[in-house]
């Protein structure tokens, strides 16, 4: 049964003052900063799940950091946006105190806390060896970031092994793009790369991709606790995974448009009067994908439209229920939101297409098609912005490389009349304007270009129109300088193919006539 979702709207989160003595960068952003979709599955229920939406936007490049935002806020659910770029680990990560948070060394700790997301932005975002802990909170979103190598036993250790782990009186979580990566099993020192225990409810997991784990996470931990219940699992890649895809004990879960690749003992087990909604999945090269594994406490599964590419089936026992090899419904799960479902068929190219971190957060069309978001409104980075510099007379020392014979332009869009070569043209009577106020231009050239300032001139007509502004290294995406204002902009030395101008935020249609860089 298709159904038409209510597509995510990628909203800004709009500043709102914040007086904070911490060590993270308060910014004050523009409409398009630290935007994000919208939630979906059941994270929609239960009052929604919105994050820090309408909160200050703070950046964090540390661990530690990331509590100091957290500690500096007015109070425990005080919407923030913390935006994260770098390597979180246990050498920059420490307990920080205050009224407004409960941290802990070694783990980004999320409790007693409520109106909070967590976002990758820039040159990405990587927890490594660093889990991500969620306890007696609310509306939490985890967005665009990798969680990778977190240990139980070993050193270091963190999080109880687990990348993300969720207990005791969690409800309506997010996430949503993120990579949780494990490098083996229980014996090497790993847990579960998704857990849920102790009440936790409302949850939602898109998009991302869960690898070489020998537990993909849970609902409930033992049979004596299925309190946790109403999670959606959705467009996510699990690969070379052994088993708890997830492992359900009691409460409701929906499965949809995710591919399993390489299960290689069980995946959905579910368990002890679960109920599992396994809709138009794709499951490939896998051993017992469905069914009650390692238990006589039975579980339930409603399926319809998936898809099972040479996949085996282990033979009934006392404590093996294998679904298969041909598995139908043993009950009925309804659900209360819309969603629309992707042909089985194509799961693995759209999957492969948009699930993870890094990708430009990309999801599906609903019809077998990946789709980027708006570009005004995907993640963006807010570092503290540079001083608003002035287009003086004076240009930058040496030669403008935009007018090399090799160099070129492109950008996002460009409104009627104006054209991306516009802006290295040497001209000042011609110009570049996006289709909105917002969008990029950028200046590339055929092989690797030095370049550590350039000059942004405006139009005599458009003086002051530009806002806020990221630099970016194009071939990289990492963000070179943000600020405000046209002029001349000054930076490290960097050797690149393509640098692009993005304004981010406009008191007008700007217009740019000059894109000039230059090596010193």
């Amino acid at each position: 049964m298709r159904r038409r979702a209510a597509r995510g709207i990628y909203a800004a989160v709009a500043a709102m003052g914040m007086a904070a003595a911490t060590g993270a960068i308060l910014t004050m952003p523009s409409a398009s900063a630290a935007a994000i979709g919208g939630a979906t599955g059941y994270a929609t229920q239960n009052g929604g799940t919105t994050g820090g939406a309408g909160g200050t936007t703070v950046k964090a490049t540390t661990g530690t950091q990331i509590h100091q935002a957290l500690c500096g806020r007015a109070a425990g659910d005080t919407p923030i946006t913390i935006e994260v770029e770098g390597t979180i680990n246990h050498a920059n990560t420490s307990k920080v105190s205050g009224e407004s948070c409960n941290t802990a060394d070694g783990v980004i700790e999320l409790k007693q806390i409520s109106n909070v997301t967590i976002v990758g932005v820039g040159s990405g975002a990587v927890f490594d060896q660093l889990g991500i802990h969620i306890r007696e909170s609310s509306n939490i979103i985890i967005q665009n970031v990798t969680v990778q190598n977190v240990k139980k036993s070993g050193t270091p250790t963190s999080n109880g092994g687990d990348a993300i782990g969720m207990e005791t009186d969690v409800h309506n979580v997010w996430v949503d793009h993120v990579n949780l990566i494990a490098s083996g099993g229980e014996s090497d020192g790993y847990d579960g790369l998704f857990d849920l225990k102790d009440n936790t409810r409302y949850v939602t997991l898109s998009y991302s991709t869960l690898r070489n784990s020998g537990r993909g996470g849970l609902v409930n931990s033992s049979d004596s606790n299925i309190e946790s219940s109403y999670i959606t699992f959705h467009h996510n890649l699990y690969e070379n995974i052994d088993s708890r895809t997830p492992l359900l004990r009691g409460g409701t879960a929906h499965m949809y448009n995710n591919y399993y690749v390489s299960l290689n003992e069980s995946g959905i087990n579910s368990r002890v009067g679960a109920k599992a909604k396994v809709d138009n999945n794709y499951f490939k090269d896998s051993k017992d994908v469905l069914g009650t594994f390692y238990t006589d406490l039975a579980g339930y599964w409603d399926v319809s439209g998936n898809i099972f590419d040479n996949v085996t089936w282990s033979d009934p026992g006392d404590e093996n229920n294998p679904a298969g090899p041909d598995p139908v419904s043993n009950t009925t799960v309804s659900v209360p939101y819309a969603y629309t479902l992707d042909d089985a068929s194509c799961v693995p190219d759209v999957v492969t297409a948009t699930a993870g971190a890094g990708n430009g957060m990309k999801v599906s069309d609903g019809s077998c098609s990946a789709q980027s978001p708006d570009p005004s409104t995907t993640p963006t980075d807010t570092a503290t912005p540079t001083p608003t510099p002035t287009d003086t007379a004076t240009a930058p020392s040496g030669t403008n490389l935009s007018l090399s014979s090799t160099a070129g332009a492109d950008g996002t869009s460009k409104a009627s009349g104006t054209s991306y070569g516009n802006v290295r043209d040497g001209d000042m009577s011609t110009y570049w304007s996006p289709s909105g106020t917002t969008g990029s231009v950028s200046v590339k050239w055929g092989s690797a270009t030095t370049v550590s300032s350039v000059r942004i001139r405006e139009a005599a007509d458009a003086t002051g129109a530009i806002g806020a502004w990221r630099l970016l290294n194009a071939d990289t995406g990492a963000v070179l300088k943000t600020g405000s204002g046209a002029g001349t902009i000054s930076f490290d030395a960097t050797s690149l193919k393509k640098i692009t101008f993005e304004i981010t935020g406009a008191s007008a249609t700007p217009k740019v006539a000059e894109f000039e860089t230059y090596a010193s």
